[in-house]
């Protein structure tokens, strides 16, 4: 009976599972293989002259390999030998030993894993690219004696039994190539693959002195590394416990198909990583160099070409003109506007360069150059491409690789995303980093577009008509006969109404006849008949919105100039407002409350116009109305327009005005994107 019990006892025992090794996530590798890591203390370990060695050894020995198993005539003469260090002293006692781990395993995934650990933790003290290439040499040491030993074996008296020992006449024989030629040719192609991944391991070694900060892409593929070098030797294991079945001529053999399959999943990966990390590196390089060239006086061709081309790969131009392919020659000793966007532009952006085109173009010294910034084109932004270029009759850039110099672009010249127009002397000196917004303004009344030039503009009092002087033809014929103008507008159409209808009665009130005061009405945005004009209200507030940039761009102190902008900025976003002005100056500017305010009680001061003058009147309504009450001022800034200051200064109180952030869409950009 107690016998009966002892078995139904061990009966109930849960059986163990399988481990699928295979199958792991890379958190479960993790979990085996930390355990097995302690502090790196391979400083003195030369790792690189092992690798050169295993290299040397592999890359003949599988080239043999193939010649005995297809019957090629590779040469191994061909091959890069590579030097180790003078006096370099391999470990043998330690490739030995790893060697001993290796051979003479059962086949099975589960073995090789077990080995895999054994290894690990026989190398806890070596970082982790160094226990992948010490697995390697051991490896390579039985595998390159082997191949050595089949030239060897017919034609040295000392290799024939040597040879006989390591079981060479196994595949050197007829029936043996036959029978293991399949899982011979398997192998040496793992080989192959293995060795490659551990070069990809030591090449991301030796990027990480960039440092992950500048090179985002290395901080992912050095976290993989120790996943990475699991899977290189936990195939080096399988293809020793291979190699010995083949050799002794064993009908059970190990299977390296899901070997193969992760080993050159593992490849794809890394050769991936590294391609993302030389092209981020190569950003960096362009970065530094275009620093050093922006320093001191250079041939414009020479910054043109490191900030878009990388190393030896100059594109030509299209000129837009001729729709020819012209070389980077034709800027060389030329003034160079640069026009720097993405892709999403419109044909009004492209028409506002079009009257300095025109007006540059005579005297054949500024040119003006197109460079498109696209992260990764697709046939899609291809023919996009195309569709804009066809509008543009300046030089376009067509270079469909990541432009090199984009760090540069984003970081000195603040591009994000909105076009810029980066305007640069012979010499190759920013005499601009973005004359767009002053062009937006004067157009070519800014030639040559500089900041000396823009500071000129912009200090004007009466630089701010700028921004209405040709908004409309009749607005440009009152400012040139020095009639007061109204300039109104706002989102709600019962407050503009009211405003137009109060507004009109001042203009023809009998005093303002008796005393010649002539005042003219303009909504902004809207047509004689009431209708809607959203281009003239578009372009009414960029404008604005470029005169607020061309002004601030530069941290200098708040005049009235820039107070004045800074208002009519913040009635953007108004139900009403309303700007006064005589000729090209402007006289007053407020709300739609305070200026509403000001018409409905002028009727009570009119007769004050007889004596002290209309304007004068006014402004003092005006400040007697603001003291009563002010409202909240909002600016409203596009952070992707360019530069912007840091702080602002309220235009209507001695406080810095408080930062806020907000997100707008308006469903006009195109397709939608998913986050990633």
């Amino acid at each position: 009976m107690a016998s009966v019990n002892i078995v139904l006892a061990s009966a109930q025992q849960p059986i163990k599972p399988k481990l699928k090794v295979l199958t792991m996530s890379d958190e479960q590798i993790m979990n085996y293989i930390y355990a097995t890591h302690v502090h790196a203390d391979d400083d003195n370990f030369d790792e690189d002259s092992l690798f050169a060695i295993v290299e040397n050894i592999l890359k003949h020995a599988t080239i043999v390999a193939d010649n005995v198993m297809l019957g090629t005539h590779g040469h191994p003469e061909n091959i890069h030998e590579k030097a180790p260090k003078v006096g370099f002293t391999p470990p043998l006692c330690t490739l030995r030993h790893l060697s001993s781990l290796m051979t003479c395993k059962s086949p099975g995934e589960e073995f090789a894993h077990k080995t895999t650990l054994s290894i690990l933790n026989n190398l806890s003290n070596y970082s982790w690219d160094s226990k992948a290439v010490l697995t390697l040499a051991a490896f390579a040491m039985e595998y390159g004696d082997f191949w050595l030993l089949t030239q060897l074996y017919s034609s040295d008296q000392l290799a024939k039994p040597i040879g006989i020992l390591k079981r060479v006449p196994t595949i050197l024989s007829r029936p043996g190539l036959q029978k293991h030629k399949k899982e011979m040719l398997e192998l040496n192609n793992l080989v192959k693959v293995t060795l490659e991944v551990i070069q990809c391991l030591f090449e991301l070694e030796k990027l990480s002195i960039y440092g992950t900060k500048d090179v985002p892409e290395l901080s992912i593929a050095m976290d993989r590394i120790p996943i990475d070098v699991y899977w290189a030797i936990i195939t080096i294991a399988a293809c020793m416990t291979q190699m010995c079945c083949i050799i002794n001529d064993e009908d059970r053999t190990q299977d390296l198909s899901p070997f193969a399959q992760k080993i050159n999943y593992t490849l794809s990966l890394l050769r991936m990583q590294l391609t993302h990390c030389h092209q981020q590196i190569e950003i960096i390089e362009a970065y530094r160099k275009l620093c050093k060239l922006l320093q001191t006086p250079t041939e414009i061709m020479e910054v043109f070409k490191a900030l878009i081309f990388g190393k030896d790969n100059v594109q030509p131009l299209i000129d837009g003109s001729t729709n020819r392919v012209v070389t980077i020659d034709v800027l060389k000793k030329k003034n160079v506007l640069f026009y720097i966007s993405a892709l999403d532009i419109t044909i009004d952006d492209i028409l506002i360069l079009k009257p300095i085109y025109d007006g540059i173009i005579k005297e054949d010294q500024y040119k003006i150059v197109w460079i498109p910034i696209v992260e990764q084109w697709t046939d899609e932004l291809r023919k996009k491409f195309e569709m804009l270029r066809s509008k543009m009759p300046w030089y376009i850039v067509q270079y469909f690789s990541p432009v090199v110099g984009i760090k540069f672009i984003k970081e000195e010249w603040n591009f994000k995303n909105k076009p810029i127009l980066v305007v640069m002397n012979r010499q190759g000196k920013v005499e601009h980093p973005n004359a767009l917004h002053m062009i937006r303004v004067w157009g070519m009344k800014a030639f040559p577009f500089t900041i000396t030039v823009e500071e000129t503009l912009t200090n004007r009092v009466d630089g701010i008509a700028s921004v209405w002087f040709d908004i409309h033809l009749d607005v440009a014929n009152w400012i040139k006969q020095e009639k007061y103008v109204f300039f109104y507008g706002g989102k709600d159409n019962e407050w503009i109404q009211q405003f137009n209808k109060k507004a009109a009665t001042l203009a023809n009130d009998p005093v303002m006849k008796d005393t010649k005061i002539s005042i003219e009405l303009f909504c902004v945005g809207k047509g004689n008949k009431g209708e809607d004009e959203p281009n003239i209200l578009g372009h009414f507030w960029n404008r604005v919105e470029s005169f607020f940039f061309s002004k601030t761009h530069k941290k200098t102190e708040q005049d009235i100039v820039t107070q004045e902008i800074q208002k009519l900025l913040s009635y953007k976003t108004e139900s009403g407002w309303a700007v006064l002005s005589k000729g090209s100056r402007l006289v007053v500017s407020g709300n739609g409350t305070t200026m509403l305010k000001v018409l409905e009680e002028f009727d009570k001061k009119k007769e004050l116009v007889r004596e002290v003058g209309f304007e004068i009147c006014f402004k003092d309504l005006y400040e007697k109305i603001i003291q009563t009450g002010r409202h909240c001022c909002r600016v409203d800034i596009h952070m992707n327009a360019g530069k912007y200051p840091e702080h602002i200064k309220c235009p209507e109180c001695p406080r810095i005005m408080e930062t806020y952030i907000s997100y707008k869409c308006c469903h006009i950009d195109g397709p939608m994107n998913a986050l990633h």
